[in-house]
């Protein structure tokens, strides 16, 4: 038997601040060798692009799959996995999937924004980007929000949700510069191809969240913002030299290079540096990692069966 955990179930059983917390404990296993992360994968065939990102954590394995297609798009699951190798859970995982990426971000702002920062920018006003609020609101007393989309309906419509949702301003802007330039926290959660934040924009001491972009054919910042960041934190080495297309752009235009990447986790677990002082610019440029993934789905699993909820599916083996 397997137990099956539906959208529904995910929301109920996990929030923010509980994902910020579950990363964190991910990351100091991570850096212990408690766990293990693989480079997502990509496979496409008679046009659907199959992504996998696949870890073990706390005695399990298991691995997020989500096919792309057209008309459909993308469907999320997660399967977990026990240590003698039987399927335990299936988990619905486009929730599980929006936590945890605005947990990274928070993760990020925890270890390298300043203690006093009170204002957030967000670009990009869709799905991923409520979390990334949600989550650099949770880790820093954020007293004011701007949030820039390319539709004006799109964008008040955001602003309206989360102003309720956070109680403190968010306010839809349309001069994205003057926006950034006041922010203390930067967010980018855009499916750009091209550059929307720029170096240029940035005052001393803000911290840039880099979350939309998973291409290596895509870039969200351009290479002066890398090149102004003082630490430059990555969730894994290998995936991101083959995906962080806003650092694989920096490093074609000898703004980057790989020697100065540091592991979000190994600040998280105080084994690498953050920030020294108030005037450094700090650029997080999150990809998404399968550890993150098994970390918020063995959560809800646990929480799942202390709860009740979900169905048992009967599967032979």
């Amino acid at each position: 038997m397997i137990r099956y955990l539906s959208e529904a179930d995910v929301a109920a059983l996990l929030d923010v601040p509980t994902a910020i917390e579950l990363l964190a404990a991910a990351s100091r296993k991570l850096v212990s060798g408690e766990a293990t992360c693989a480079p997502r994968q990509r496979v496409t065939s008679g046009g659907v692009l199959m992504n996998v990102l696949a870890a073990g954590l706390d005695g399990r394995v298991g691995h997020k799959t989500y096919p792309i297609a057209r008309p459909r798009g993308a469907t999320f699951w997660f399967t977990l996995f026990g240590n003698d190798g039987r399927m335990f859970a299936l988990i619905e995982a486009d929730r599980l999937g929006q936590m945890r990426t605005g947990a990274a971000s928070g993760l990020a702002t925890h270890a390298l924004a300043r203690p006093d920062a009170k204002v957030a920018t967000v670009i990009g006003t869709g799905w991923q980007a409520r979390t990334q609020l949600a989550a650099v609101c949770a880790t820093r007393p954020i007293e004011q929000a701007f949030a820039y989309g390319r539709n004006a309906e799109h964008a008040r419509t955001f602003c309206d949700e989360m102003q309720t949702t956070l109680d403190i301003p968010v306010v839809p802007v349309t001069d994205l510069a003057a926006a950034v330039g006041v922010a203390d926290v930067v967010i980018t959660m855009t499916n750009a191809s091209d550059p929307v934040l720029f170096g240029a924009m940035l005052r001393e001491g803000t911290h840039v969240n880099a979350a939309g972009s998973n291409k290596a054919t895509s870039a969200e910042i351009d290479a002066e913002v890398v090149s102004r960041a003082s630490i430059v934190a990555i969730e894994h080495l290998a995936q991101s030299k083959m995906e962080a297309g806003d650092l694989l752009r920096a490093e074609s235009a000898g703004a980057f290079d790989w020697s100065r990447a540091t592991l979000v986790q190994e600040i998280v677990a105080g084994v690498a540096p953050g920030r020294t002082s108030a005037a450094e610019i700090t650029l997080s440029d999150g990809i998404g990692i399968g550890l993150w993934d098994i970390a918020a789905a063995n959560h809800v699993y646990d929480r799942a069966l202390e709860a009740g909820l979900g169905r048992e599916i009967d599967i032979p083996g």
